[in-house]
Protein backbone atom coordinates (compact mmCIF):
# COMPACT_ATOMS: atom_id res chain seq x y z
CA UNK A 1 0.00 0.00 0.00
CA UNK A 2 3.01 2.35 -0.04
CA UNK A 3 2.24 5.12 -2.53
CA UNK A 4 4.35 5.61 -5.65
CA UNK A 5 3.10 8.91 -6.98
CA UNK A 6 -0.64 9.14 -6.24
CA UNK A 7 -1.23 5.35 -6.28
CA UNK A 8 -0.13 2.46 -4.04
CA UNK A 9 2.35 -0.05 -5.44
CA UNK A 10 -0.33 -2.69 -5.83
CA UNK A 11 -2.40 -0.41 -8.03
CA UNK A 12 0.54 -0.04 -10.40
CA UNK A 13 0.85 -3.84 -10.43
CA UNK A 14 -2.84 -4.34 -11.23
CA UNK A 15 -2.65 -1.84 -14.08
CA UNK A 16 0.47 -3.58 -15.42
CA UNK A 17 -1.24 -6.98 -15.30
CA UNK A 18 -4.31 -5.62 -17.07
CA UNK A 19 -2.06 -4.25 -19.81
CA UNK A 20 -1.10 -7.87 -20.55
CA UNK A 21 -4.69 -9.12 -20.50
CA UNK A 22 -4.79 -10.46 -16.93
CA UNK A 23 -7.95 -9.35 -15.13
CA UNK A 24 -8.58 -12.12 -12.56
CA UNK A 25 -6.36 -11.56 -9.53
CA UNK A 26 -6.01 -13.31 -6.17
CA UNK A 27 -4.27 -11.21 -3.51
CA UNK A 28 -2.63 -13.11 -0.67
CA UNK A 29 -2.87 -11.01 2.49
CA UNK A 30 -1.89 -11.30 6.12
CA UNK A 31 -1.45 -8.71 8.87
CA UNK A 32 -3.45 -5.53 8.09
CA UNK A 33 -4.82 -7.17 4.96
CA UNK A 34 -8.15 -5.43 5.54
CA UNK A 35 -6.52 -2.17 4.44
CA UNK A 36 -5.88 -3.71 1.04
CA UNK A 37 -9.40 -5.13 0.78
CA UNK A 38 -10.99 -1.82 1.75
CA UNK A 39 -9.02 0.04 -0.93
CA UNK A 40 -9.34 -2.40 -3.85
CA UNK A 41 -12.63 -4.12 -3.01
CA UNK A 42 -13.64 -6.52 -5.76
CA UNK A 43 -11.44 -4.75 -8.31
CA UNK A 44 -14.36 -3.57 -10.45
CA UNK A 45 -13.13 0.03 -10.32
CA UNK A 46 -10.11 -1.13 -12.32
CA UNK A 47 -12.10 -3.41 -14.61
CA UNK A 48 -10.72 -6.47 -12.81
CA UNK A 49 -11.96 -9.29 -10.61
CA UNK A 50 -10.01 -9.25 -7.32
CA UNK A 51 -10.43 -11.86 -4.58
CA UNK A 52 -8.42 -12.44 -1.42
CA UNK A 53 -6.69 -15.32 0.35
CA UNK A 54 -5.96 -14.36 3.94
CA UNK A 55 -3.53 -16.07 6.30
CA UNK A 56 -3.63 -15.36 10.03
CA UNK A 57 0.09 -16.09 10.47
CA UNK A 58 3.19 -15.22 8.41
CA UNK A 59 3.98 -18.11 6.07
CA UNK A 60 6.75 -16.73 3.84
CA UNK A 61 6.35 -15.87 0.17
CA UNK A 62 5.59 -19.41 -1.03
CA UNK A 63 3.62 -20.35 2.09
CA UNK A 64 1.32 -17.41 1.46
CA UNK A 65 0.94 -18.55 -2.14
CA UNK A 66 -0.02 -22.03 -0.96
CA UNK A 67 -2.82 -20.49 1.13
CA UNK A 68 -4.37 -19.18 -2.11
CA UNK A 69 -4.37 -22.62 -3.80
CA UNK A 70 -8.14 -23.14 -3.61
CA UNK A 71 -8.71 -19.90 -5.54
CA UNK A 72 -6.30 -20.75 -8.37
CA UNK A 73 -7.01 -22.83 -11.46
CA UNK A 74 -4.58 -23.81 -14.20
CA UNK A 75 -1.71 -21.57 -15.19
CA UNK A 76 -1.16 -18.30 -13.32
CA UNK A 77 1.32 -15.44 -12.90
CA UNK A 78 2.76 -14.84 -9.43
CA UNK A 79 4.15 -11.42 -8.47
CA UNK A 80 5.72 -10.05 -5.32
CA UNK A 81 3.75 -7.12 -3.98
CA UNK A 82 6.69 -4.75 -3.48
CA UNK A 83 8.05 -4.74 -7.04
CA UNK A 84 7.41 -2.66 -10.14
CA UNK A 85 7.91 -4.20 -13.58
CA UNK A 86 8.29 -3.13 -17.18
CA UNK A 87 8.91 -6.03 -19.57
CA UNK A 88 7.06 -8.21 -22.10
CA UNK A 89 5.05 -10.58 -19.89
CA UNK A 90 3.65 -12.39 -22.94
CA UNK A 91 7.17 -13.60 -23.78
CA UNK A 92 7.49 -15.25 -20.37
CA UNK A 93 4.06 -16.90 -20.66
CA UNK A 94 4.78 -18.18 -24.19
CA UNK A 95 8.13 -19.60 -23.05
CA UNK A 96 6.45 -21.34 -20.11
CA UNK A 97 3.79 -22.90 -22.33
CA UNK A 98 6.29 -24.01 -24.96
CA UNK A 99 8.44 -25.77 -22.34
CA UNK A 100 5.39 -27.32 -20.63
CA UNK A 101 6.95 -26.10 -17.41
CA UNK A 102 5.63 -26.53 -13.90
CA UNK A 103 7.13 -23.15 -12.98
CA UNK A 104 9.12 -20.53 -14.86
CA UNK A 105 11.13 -17.81 -13.14
CA UNK A 106 11.57 -14.48 -14.95
CA UNK A 107 15.22 -13.40 -15.06
CA UNK A 108 16.93 -10.12 -15.92
CA UNK A 109 20.57 -9.26 -16.36
CA UNK A 110 21.99 -7.33 -13.40
CA UNK A 111 25.41 -5.94 -12.60
CA UNK A 112 26.81 -4.23 -9.55
CA UNK A 113 30.13 -2.93 -8.25
CA UNK A 114 31.18 -4.37 -4.91
CA UNK A 115 31.87 -1.88 -2.14
CA UNK A 116 35.26 -3.26 -1.13
CA UNK A 117 38.40 -4.54 -2.80
CA UNK A 118 38.90 -8.32 -2.88
CA UNK A 119 42.33 -9.72 -2.01
CA UNK A 120 43.70 -13.09 -3.05
CA UNK A 121 46.62 -14.68 -1.18
CA UNK A 122 48.51 -17.96 -1.32
CA UNK A 123 48.69 -20.42 1.59
CA UNK A 124 51.57 -18.43 3.14
CA UNK A 125 49.61 -15.18 3.06
CA UNK A 126 51.58 -13.68 0.15
CA UNK A 127 49.38 -11.24 -1.78
CA UNK A 128 48.68 -12.58 -5.25
CA UNK A 129 46.04 -10.23 -6.57
CA UNK A 130 44.22 -7.07 -5.55
CA UNK A 131 40.78 -6.73 -7.16
CA UNK A 132 39.64 -3.22 -6.33
CA UNK A 133 35.83 -2.97 -6.12
CA UNK A 134 35.21 -5.64 -8.77
CA UNK A 135 32.06 -5.65 -10.85
CA UNK A 136 29.90 -8.76 -10.97
CA UNK A 137 27.03 -9.49 -13.31
CA UNK A 138 24.56 -12.25 -14.02
CA UNK A 139 20.88 -13.09 -14.31
CA UNK A 140 18.74 -12.56 -11.21
CA UNK A 141 15.24 -13.50 -10.08
CA UNK A 142 13.06 -10.36 -10.26
CA UNK A 143 10.07 -11.73 -8.31
CA UNK A 144 7.78 -12.67 -11.19
CA UNK A 145 6.85 -16.27 -12.03
CA UNK A 146 4.61 -18.18 -14.41
CA UNK A 147 3.30 -21.30 -12.68
CA UNK A 148 0.90 -24.19 -13.01
CA UNK A 149 -1.44 -24.87 -10.11
CA UNK A 150 0.21 -28.29 -9.84
CA UNK A 151 3.41 -26.58 -8.67
CA UNK A 152 1.71 -25.95 -5.33
CA UNK A 153 1.30 -29.65 -4.60
CA UNK A 154 4.95 -29.77 -3.58
CA UNK A 155 4.17 -27.55 -0.56
CA UNK A 156 2.45 -28.57 2.65
CA UNK A 157 -0.34 -26.28 3.91
CA UNK A 158 0.15 -23.91 6.83
CA UNK A 159 3.93 -24.24 6.73
CA UNK A 160 6.48 -21.47 6.28
CA UNK A 161 8.12 -21.58 2.84
CA UNK A 162 10.16 -18.94 1.09
CA UNK A 163 10.08 -19.09 -2.70
CA UNK A 164 13.55 -20.60 -2.94
CA UNK A 165 12.35 -23.41 -0.62
CA UNK A 166 9.41 -24.06 -2.93
CA UNK A 167 11.62 -24.27 -6.02
CA UNK A 168 14.04 -26.62 -4.26
CA UNK A 169 11.18 -28.89 -3.16
CA UNK A 170 9.70 -28.96 -6.66
CA UNK A 171 13.03 -29.49 -8.41
CA UNK A 172 14.03 -32.34 -6.09
CA UNK A 173 10.68 -33.99 -6.87
CA UNK A 174 11.42 -33.87 -10.59
CA UNK A 175 9.24 -30.92 -11.58
CA UNK A 176 10.06 -29.11 -14.84
CA UNK A 177 11.53 -25.81 -13.66
CA UNK A 178 12.78 -23.14 -16.08
CA UNK A 179 14.07 -19.59 -16.16
CA UNK A 180 13.25 -17.18 -18.97
CA UNK A 181 15.58 -14.27 -19.72
CA UNK A 182 13.80 -11.04 -20.60
CA UNK A 183 14.79 -7.50 -21.49
CA UNK A 184 13.22 -4.72 -19.48
CA UNK A 185 13.38 -3.08 -16.10
CA UNK A 186 12.17 -3.63 -12.58
CA UNK A 187 12.38 -1.95 -9.20
CA UNK A 188 12.43 -3.73 -5.85
CA UNK A 189 10.93 -1.31 -3.33
CA UNK A 190 12.40 -2.91 -0.24
CA UNK A 191 13.91 0.03 1.62
CA UNK A 192 13.64 3.81 2.03
CA UNK A 193 16.11 4.60 -0.74
CA UNK A 194 14.36 2.46 -3.36
CA UNK A 195 11.00 3.87 -2.25
CA UNK A 196 12.31 7.42 -2.75
CA UNK A 197 13.86 6.44 -6.10
CA UNK A 198 10.52 5.03 -7.27
CA UNK A 199 8.68 8.23 -6.39
CA UNK A 200 11.36 10.38 -8.02
CA UNK A 201 11.11 8.25 -11.15
CA UNK A 202 7.33 8.54 -11.18
CA UNK A 203 7.56 12.33 -10.91
CA UNK A 204 9.96 12.49 -13.86
CA UNK A 205 7.73 10.26 -16.00
CA UNK A 206 4.24 11.37 -14.94
CA UNK A 207 3.68 13.13 -18.28
CA UNK A 208 3.96 9.72 -19.99
CA UNK A 209 0.94 8.42 -18.09
CA UNK A 210 2.66 5.52 -16.38
CA UNK A 211 5.74 4.59 -14.44
CA UNK A 212 8.76 2.96 -16.03
CA UNK A 213 10.48 0.85 -13.42
CA UNK A 214 14.19 0.39 -13.31
CA UNK A 215 16.83 -1.24 -11.18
Amino acid sequence: MLPVGPKPIMEHLLEWLKKWGITDVVVSTGYLGKMIQEYFGDGSEWGMNVTYATSLHPLGTAGQLKSAESKISGRFVCLYGDQLFDFDLSKAISFHDKKKASATMVLMNYSTELKYGFMETDKDGRLLEWKEKPKISGFINIGCYVMEKGFLRYLKPRRVYEMNDAFKEAKSAGAHIYGVKVDGTFMDIGDRKSFKDANDLYTRNMTKGDIAARK
